[in-house]
């Protein structure tokens, strides 16, 4: 067994994960933990975005996440290399689209707005289970189509998965994601009885797809339609509660911003850079490798620390600090790169820049009224934020 050069189940704060991983940029930047079953970390920039790159090497498809959550079946298109992933990605690329996403803008602006107008005249909530929890949902709905009498128990379940995967309680875990499952086959039920255009919902135009005029296979279709409810809503809930973090602590940060919203689209790609909602998608070698004179074998898995290259002072100057206009900002990996980059992007930034925009609108300054709750593997970020509204 290869010796622990670092424990992933230590206790963390909001804050702490950074400095462990600017330690092991310097000191080990391919290390190895025990936690799990024992995986590899790649935390330099340089190294992670190789493996990205290097698809046809670093394979998803065996362990696609540290620690390894999936126990019932594949979920496309994330669960799949290439070219076996791309006819999924190609099925629901044009319904991410930023001219199809631009329309749902002031849906999310009115859904926020509402969210918030009881909070901030209540002085104080939870930024996380008050408002992004509510508005990912309520977005990720509208997009999905998903039909209202499922919305609630969407979002109880969503919530109730991501409880269960920081708690590191496997058997809730699958009991989770196996009611995940039966909402994910409820849509697709009804959308067989009640198609709509597959120009505008995702799950008709999964069921529409055909590969060599053959449709998808319907576990692979239920798979996609699962790996998606989750995907849409647990990371923009924690991203919007880190950055509310930050902004808690930055009073001036928060003045600038408010007082020029046309700010804001920077601002999202720096918070996006320091506060990375998943620490890093895993990989599989499916040969021996070497990375910075360690080797790795075949079959290891390998955690791809988003959260530390994106912070990597090699690449980003002052990396540990909030920049308005880093010049070389566009390189950041939160939303990963090569075949499996995040295909939601659009929808990601819209619903970030909307939902920080009207915080700042609706409350005009916050500070926290108690330490954040960090999540743990996969994720990284908020997963509780007391906030406190003044006048």
């Amino acid at each position: 067994m290869n010796a622990e050069d670092f424990d992933p189940l230590t206790p963390e704060t909001f804050d702490s994960p950074y400095g462990v991983y600017s330690d092991l940029r310097a000191r080990c930047p391919v290390a190895h933990s025990n936690a799990w079953g024992g995986f590899w970390a790649l935390t330099r920039f340089e190294d992670v975005r190789d493996a990205l790159a290097a698809a046809d090497v670093f394979i998803t498809s065996k362990q696609n996440v540290v620690p390894k959550l999936a126990f019932t079946g594949r979920r496309p298109p994330l669960h799949l290399d290439p070219p076996e992933h791309t006819p999924y990605r190609r099925a629901l690329n044009p319904l991410l689209k930023p001219e199809r996403i631009a329309i749902l803008e002031p849906i999310i602006r009115k859904t926020a707005a509402e969210l918030l107008k009881p909070l901030v005249a209540a002085g104080r909530c939870d930024v996380c289970a008050d408002y992004s929890s509510h508005l990912t949902i309520r977005v990720f709905a509208q997009w999905m189509n998903v039909p209202e009498e499922m919305v609630a128990d969407l979002q109880h379940m969503g919530r109730a998965y991501n409880i269960a995967v920081q708690s590191a309680n496997g058997e809730m875990v699958r009991e989770t994601s196996l009611k995940l499952y039966d909402i994910a086959r409820a849509m697709i039920n009804q959308r067989r009885e009640h198609p709509l255009d597959p120009a505008t919902d995702p799950t008709t135009a999964l069921l529409a797809a055909r590969v060599d005029g053959e449709p998808f296979p319907d576990d692979m279709i239920l798979g996609t339609i699962r790996q998606v409810l989750v995907v849409g809503i647990i990371a923009p809930t924690i991203v919007v509660g880190s950055i509310a973090v930050h902004l808690a602590r930055d009073a001036d940060l928060q003045r600038t911003l408010r007082e020029d919203l046309g700010l804001m689209p920077k601002a999202i790609e720096e918070f996006l850079r320091l506060y990375t909602p998943y620490r890093g998608f895993a990989r599989t070698a499916n040969r021996d490798v070497v990375i910075n004179g360690r080797k790795i074998a075949v079959g290891e898995p390998i955690a791809l620390l988003y959260a530390s290259a994106n912070r990597d002072e090699a690449v980003f100057k002052n990396a540990d600090q909030f920049v308005l206009d880093r010049p070389n900002i566009a390189e950041h990996l939160a939303f990963g790169m090569g075949p499996h980059v995040c295909a939601g992007v659009p929808l990601a930034r819209l619903q970030l820049r909307v939902a920080i925009e009207e915080l700042l609108k609706c409350a005009p300054r916050f500070e926290l009224a108690g330490e954040p709750v960090q999540t743990r593997f996969p994720e990284i970020g908020a997963l509780s934020v007391p906030l406190k509204f003044a006048g």
